[in-house]
């Protein structure tokens, strides 16, 4: 079982940023495309930004230009640094791989928020 554990979330005004990081344990990152994903009230969760294990990254269109995902192996993490917040943005983030794999859960996520 793979534990991930985000952080880095909180409460920013319009235009402001945040750096979110996705910590695993019980499985070394650097074997697997990564993935944040994020989840607004009412909404279905979405993929917001991808990373290969190369290092390709991929974006939503509504986060293009805005939010950079990297991640660090020797950490074993993975990040997303956000830039030019929208109050759209709001939203819980969570990161997973891009597709299903068994025994990968999902972590708590964390709360972004942002004001306008």
């Amino acid at each position: 079982q793979v534990q991930l554990v985000e952080s880095g979330g909180g409460l920013v005004q319009a235009g402001g940023s945040l750096r979110l990081s996705c910590a695993a344990s019980g499985r070394i990152l650097s074997f697997n495309a990564m993935a944040w994903y994020r989840q607004a009230p009412g909404k279905q969760r979405e993929l917001v930004a991808a990373i290969t294990s190369g290092g390709i990254t991929n974006y939503a269109d509504s986060v293009k230009g805005r939010f950079t995902i990297s991640r660090d192996n020797a950490k074993n993490t993975v990040y997303l640094q956000m830039n030019s917040l929208k109050p759209e943005d709001t939203a819980v983030y969570s990161c997973n791989t891009p597709a299903p794999l068994p025994g990968w859960a999902w972590g708590q996520g964390t709360q972004v928020t942002v004001s306008s």
